[in-house]
């Protein structure tokens, strides 16, 4: 039978982050993927200049028209920027009984452009954290779900890990790609316990997509029958080959794409 994912996320017209990072990992880790999109960004590799927000109504409609029609194993949540949208989100995982389902809750991009409104995040922490298999923070997301300061160092990433699984998160990965030091440290923990997750930081200005793209590697994971935390492994493994690459792309004259295909192209 024949995996399939999908992302309900943002689009990203550089074509590095967002729907079209999630189709691309989907496809390069051997998923079918299929996508509802909740908001348009005229974007590139130097910035986000705008973002088109599309209907809940319309993204209930994409909603119903996959899963009705799919044998969907996983799903993915990305860029969802306005309450609306994120409510009728809640609705359709409850409405098709969705439990493999990871959260990247993108609120920045790598350009640092805001992508997610401050009138949004409470919404998000209550309807989509208890639906969710797993929530994929970044440090500085982390510290925005909890109205605190960026965790400096391990110690303040397992505080906050702790602090998100009481919002009602049943797993959290804390992502220490923007950290400092030799290492990029993620720190996978639930209720059954904590388990760091360490890979080489790589020199590189091509991180665009990063988050999008070790989310949706987690999502195809359990997608293909994996349990979290080995889905967590691969994840991390695929992520950190795709960095590595990435500099074997010429795409743009910022922040560039990680290489989804490096084991292709």
């Amino acid at each position: 039978m024949t995996a399939i994912a999908v992302t309900i996320a943002g689009s990203d017209s550089g074509g590095g982050a967002g729907i079209q990072a999630d189709l691309k990992t989907f496809s390069a880790l051997g998923v079918y993927g299929a996508s509802v999109i909740a908001a348009l960004t005229a974007q590139n590799t130097l910035g986000v200049t705008a973002i088109h927000d599309v209907p809940a109504d319309f993204v209930t409609a994409q909603i119903d028209a996959v899963f009705s029609d799919l044998a969907v194993n996983a799903v993915k949540i990305g860029m969802l920027s306005q309450p609306g949208v994120i409510r009728a989100v809640a609705a359709g995982l409850d409405r098709y009984a969705q439990m493999n389902v990871v959260l990247d809750p993108v609120m920045v991009a790598t350009s640092g452009d805001m992508l997610l409104r401050d009138e949004s995040v409470a919404v998000l922490i209550s309807e989509l954290l208890p639906r969710a298999a797993l929530v994929t923070p970044n440090l500085r997301e982390a510290a925005r779900l909890l109205e605190t300061d960026v965790a400096e160092d391990e110690a303040g990433m397992e505080r906050q890990a702790e602090a998100i699984l009481r919002l009602g998160a049943r797993a959290v990965l804390v992502k220490g790609g923007h950290g400092t030091g030799p290492e990029s440290a993620d720190l996978l923990m639930s209720a059954e316990g904590k388990r760091w997750f360490h890979a080489p930081r790589i020199d590189t200005l091509n991180t665009h997509g990063t988050g999008c793209t070790l989310s949706s590697a987690i999502a195809a994971g359990l997608a293909q029958g994996l349990a979290l935390e080995p889905a967590v492994e691969a994840a991390k493994r695929y992520i950190t080959e795709a960095i590595a690459a990435a500099d074997r792309l010429q795409i743009g004259r910022g922040h560039g794409p990680v290489h989804h295909f490096h084991k292709w192209w």
